[in-house]
């Protein structure tokens, strides 16, 4: 019994391996990061947003139901199952993306890589989360959406400049090659189930199963409700900094190896300075968090739009970077605190069902509004989308460390919550 023990040292073995194979997740959509809409202009010759960036629709719709899909199968498949299934639609995209005759060949590439997404991605959460207990919930998460993102950025950099020296394709996706047979062969034959870990934990959980998991996730709870649409709104406007920063950049005489260096520092920042954020979910409560880290993203945003120089986008990347890794570990943690082990995957599923919804929203919406009026158009309405984000966090939601602290309590943990 002692091996199902809950606890990131009792398991830091696991841990660890399911942090590596996050990033080599993270590292696949950072392949497209600042190459995909400039190959969409030079070599698709698609010159209206709608169309360049259907390939951020197709790929949020993906990952948005193959999310729900792990989330609602996750008992019944097996969470390691499905983490290796991931892997296996990822092998054919970086081929794609290096070969594809037509852009429709780049949208088949993006369904698969949004499959992959969503199943991989999802499983680590997960399983981290199934790993940790309550204790550490919140640090977890900071170190699985750390590795990934910093992937994103790190190989967003890598391929700009790879792009740069060597042009577009096929060098770029080399990259991908080595990601996706590593994460396969890892995945398979050295990850174990967290299954049992999830029984374990039902036998001292105080919290009660919703019952309506999907209905009570989207918006019936307050918490978990006030949560999904703030993750929803988080990842609009991060479909948007994918497809349209790169495009104003562009407009502003940036060069391919400039635009690469500015679309990394967002996801760099993001990614690493969660290592730190993660922990402050344990230990601050979650709501002003979620708020202010929104609220941030949403005044970066509106900063975009009157930037100029390549120092003011930097400087306006590293915030925006800030103000999303200090809500996106609280988003999951607070998603656990609020659900009962035997839910907690469905429910997550569901929440990243609807936040990755929000990829496909925000390339589509403004996609629509830089069409008919301007990109600084697009970026002013999905940053005061953002900022209105915050404020229904700060009207609905109640205090978030309620279900931690007595789950703790009684368990054992008086110490620690006194």
């Amino acid at each position: 019994m002692s091996n199902l023990e809950q606890g990131l040292r009792k398991n830091w073995k696991q841990f660890t391996l399911l942090v590596i194979i996050n990033g080599f997740v993270g590292g696949m959509v950072g392949l497209e990061r600042s190459i995909l809409p400039e190959l969409a202009k030079t070599e698709f010759d698609l010159a209206v947003k709608t169309a360049l960036l259907s390939f951020i629709v197709v790929f949020g719709i993906t990952k948005a139901l193959s999310n729900y899909f792990a989330g609602a199968f996750a008992n019944k498949i097996g969470r390691k199952n499905l983490l290796v299934i991931g892997w296996v639609f990822a092998l054919p995209v970086p081929i794609i993306l290096m070969h594809a005759p037509s852009w429709n060949w780049i949208i088949g590439a993006n369904v698969l890589l949004g499959i992959n997404q969503g199943l991989s991605w999802s499983s680590t959460v997960v399983m981290k989360i199934d790993l940790v207990g309550n204790k550490n919930r919140g640090l977890a998460m900071g170190i699985n959406e750390s590795a990934g993102y910093v992937a994103v950025g790190l190989t967003a950099l890598f391929t700009g400049l790879i792009a740069a020296r060597y042009g577009l394709r096929p060098y770029p996706f080399y990259l991908g090659i080595g990601f996706s047979i590593l994460g396969l062969v890892s995945s398979w034959l050295l990850v174990k189930d967290t299954a049992a870990h999830v029984v374990s934990e039902q036998i001292t959980s105080s919290l009660k199963p919703m019952g309506n998991v999907f209905a009570s996730t989207t918006w019936k709870h307050p918490n978990l409700g006030s949560i999904t649409q703030a993750g929803l709104t988080n990842n609009l406007n991060d479909g948007m900094i994918w497809g349209i920063l790169p495009l104003l950049l562009a407009s502003k005489g940036f060069s391919i190896a400039e635009i690469g260096s500015i679309a990394a520092i967002y996801p760099l920042v993001w990614g690493l300075s969660q290592l730190l954020t993660g922990k402050l979910g344990d230990l601050f409560p979650k709501k002003p968090l979620l708020f202010y880290g929104m609220l941030i993203q949403g005044l970066s945003i509106l900063g975009l739009v009157y930037a100029d120089s390549h120092l003011s986008f930097v400087l306006l990347s590293v915030l925006l970077g800030l103000g999303t890794a200090v809500v996106y570990p609280t988003f999951l943690a607070a998603i656990a605190d609020n659900t009962h082990p035997s839910e907690r995957a469905n429910s997550i599923g569901v929440f990243r069902l609807w936040r990755d919804l929000g990829y496909a929203f925000g390339a589509a919406i403004t996609g629509i509004i830089a069409d008919q009026f301007s990109l600084q158009a697009a970026l002013g309405s999905v940053g005061l989308l953002t900022v209105l984000s915050a404020l229904i966090l700060a009207k609905r939601m109640t205090p978030m460390n309620e279900p931690l602290a007595k789950e703790a309590k009684t368990s054992g943990s008086n110490k620690r919550n006194e």
